[in-house]
């Protein structure tokens, strides 16, 4: 396993927007006491972001009209019981037309909060689900790393094969099959 820096994943022209809603939606949440239940309420949303492409699809579509969005969204988040600051909260830039840079105002959201709590948010993407004993050890094991707590987001993709890529600020520990199975391929064509 090595580890190396790589560019982060925010894209420039939606990273100031981003953040400046992200903080706007924070300084809210403190304002009401209510910081936990947002950020319940956006790793839910996220989670359901995960979960659906055609949720994704809707929200990254230009086709699909604010208004449209802003309905979709509300009968949505009322079935999941989103807390009302977050539901007003993705109404709001559902409306304003910035739905396309909810995943980067919800990673921006989050990173202020771990900041704010001491924490460093590291992204773990495996080929399969960690099981919470595996999340566990990974968490000691960066912690131990860095020396903070760390806040663990976990996505899956099957195409590693197997292995993790973890995400640590801009650090990144590839341990991933496909990269090994792809530096193999090299070193047998050479």
């Amino acid at each position: 396993m090595r580890a190396f820096d790589v560019a982060t994943d925010n894209h420039p022209i939606t990273e100031g927007m981003a953040g400046r809603y992200a903080s706007a939606l924070f300084d809210l949440a403190e304002e009401q006491k209510s910081m936990v239940e947002v950020e319940k309420d956006l790793l839910a949303f996220q989670a359901m972001l995960d979960e659906s492409a055609d949720l994704k699809s809707m929200v990254k579509s230009p086709v699909i009209s604010r208004e449209e969005q802003s309905n979709a969204l509300s009968a949505l988040l009322a079935k999941a019981g989103i807390g009302a600051t977050t539901t007003n909260f993705l109404k709001l830039i559902a409306r304003n037309g910035r739905l396309f840079a909810v995943e980067d105002m919800i990673r921006a959201f989050r990173a202020r909060l771990a900041k704010q709590r001491g924490e460093v948010e590291a992204v773990v993407t495996s080929a399969v689900a960690l099981n919470d004993a595996q999340v566990a050890e990974l968490k000691t094991a960066l912690k131990a790393s860095v020396g903070k707590d760390v806040q663990l987001t976990s996505r899956v993709d099957p195409s590693l094969l197997g292995g993790l890529v973890v995400k640590l600020g801009s650090r990144m520990v590839d341990s991933s099959l496909r990269t090994k199975l792809a530096g193999l391929r090299v070193a047998m064509k050479g």
